[in-house]
């Protein structure tokens, strides 16, 4: 492989875990800083802008610019404004998402939008659910911002993106096109934000299903840590393998 001179890492089981930071995870991050490689801590969840999330990381003890950090939500905008600059949304979604959407020139509007898009939501409303349906099937084309069924909250898991868009794709009879993780294209994104290639970069996250698949698929070397939802006796199972595994961040040499 090359010189690794970028690193792109997933956020929930790879460098925080529920409401701590991973051991380790701190320095490892600062020392990337203090060799000058370039990072992006991604997340699939939408809910939050990228200065929210800077403000959990740092109250956790992890002090990292927002510009560090991306999320489905800009991955979505990002997809969204080449496809259809300054083009009109319906969304179910909470501030990281409109948020994105707003600074990539578009405007949410119930009136004839081009495009409905879904993301992470905390109040489910039976009638936007209702009017996201009628507006797709009268002809806006369908967008979520990620697969994930369920996500973690404090009172244990709920139903996340994946699951809404299941309802309103069956309702509606359209199926949405997902841009958040394991699709390619949100890691493609995330190195032209980086201004970096995939034969010098890595992708390093705790999912077979999501992040080392979607690492593979874009060209990058992979890293498997063990602190979060895989294991390691999970991994001989899945065609696709990662070309590092490790116990932890912590752990892994550049």
């Amino acid at each position: 492989m090359s010189e690794i001179r970028a690193v792109i890492m997933d956020m929930d089981g790879v460098v925080v875990q529920g409401d701590r930071l991973i051991p380790g995870a701190e320095e490892w991050i600062h020392g990337l800083a203090e060799r000058g490689i370039r990072y992006l801590i991604l997340t699939n969840n939408s809910i939050y802008t990228t200065r929210d999330l800077a403000a959990r990381l740092r109250f956790l003890g992890l002090e990292v610019p927002p510009e560090a950090l991306y999320t489905s939500a800009l991955a979505t905008a990002r997809f969204l404004h080449a496809q259809q600059p300054e083009g009109r949304a319906y969304v179910i979604g909470e501030a990281g998402l409109t948020t994105a959407l707003h600074d990539a020139g578009y405007t949410i509007t119930e009136l004839d939008p081009d495009y409905v898009v879904v993301g992470e939501t905390v109040s489910y409303s039976f009638a936007r659910i209702s009017q996201a349906v009628r507006l797709i099937r009268g002809g806006a084309r369908f967008i979520a911002t990620n697969p994930d069924p369920i996500g973690p909250s404090a009172d244990g898991m709920i139903p996340a993106t994946g699951a809404l868009a299941a309802l309103i794709s069956h309702a509606s009879g359209v199926a949405p096109y997902f841009v958040g993780k394991p699709n390619p294209l949100m890691l493609r994104t995330a190195l032209r934000v980086l201004d970096a290639h995939s034969e010098e970069s890595i992708m390093v996250g705790d999912r077979m299903d999501t992040d080392i698949v979607m690492g593979t698929e874009s060209g990058l070397e992979t890293a498997l840590v063990l602190t979060g939802v895989t294991k390691r006796e999970d991994v001989a199972r899945f065609p696709h393998q990662p070309s590092r595994i490790v116990e932890s961040i912590a752990d892994l040499e550049l």
